[in-house]
């Protein structure tokens, strides 16, 4: 679990997502994790699966730089994070696919409403939820997209973090 955990925190610094080795001592949405004004605070002690971090990585990855500083705790259930889940979940299989980690690290059995299995399966069978969005931030392209823009496309990231208002 500590390779995972360092492997992870590695590349974050390298790409750039903030984080704090800190105690977390309220109740928090996933064990050992909380946002705090676009900071991801991770308790070692209390993180019951490192793969969580990246997911968790991927909300703020995915969100533009000013709304990424506003996030905190628990992310409301509006349309905006719900597509933010989705692209959570596409950006966190592509640093698995970057770290060379096997995405049952990330969708581990205990997660996503037991759907982790179905969503692997849909990744392995390239049916890439989450997408269409990376696209529309300039993130990550489809096969036609990437094509036209020689670029490698998804799971190959263009850009780690969105740097740009959704749409522009």
């Amino acid at each position: 679990m500590k390779h995972y955990t360092n492997l992870i925190l590695s590349f974050l610094d390298d790409i750039g997502i903030e984080y704090s080795l800190a105690p977390i001592t309220e109740e928090t949405f996933l064990q050992g994790l909380k946002l705090k004004t676009g900071t991801l605070i991770i308790d070692t002690e209390k993180l019951l699966y490192p793969g969580d971090i990246l997911h968790e990585a991927g909300h703020l990855a995915c969100m533009p730089p000013n709304m990424r500083k506003e996030m905190s705790d628990n992310l409301p259930s509006n349309d905006l994070h719900m597509g933010g889940e989705i692209m959570a979940i596409a950006w966190s299989y592509a640093a698995c696919i970057q770290l060379n980690i096997d995405a049952t690290v990330v969708f581990h059995k205990d997660g996503y409403k037991d759907a982790s299995q179905s969503i692997i399966e849909n990744f392995e069978r390239s049916m890439f939820i989450g997408l269409p969005l990376l696209q529309w931030l300039g993130m990550a392209y489809d096969d036609q997209q990437a094509q036209i823009l020689g670029v490698k496309p998804y799971p190959e990231m263009q850009k780690w973090l969105c740097t740009q208002r959704p749409g522009h």
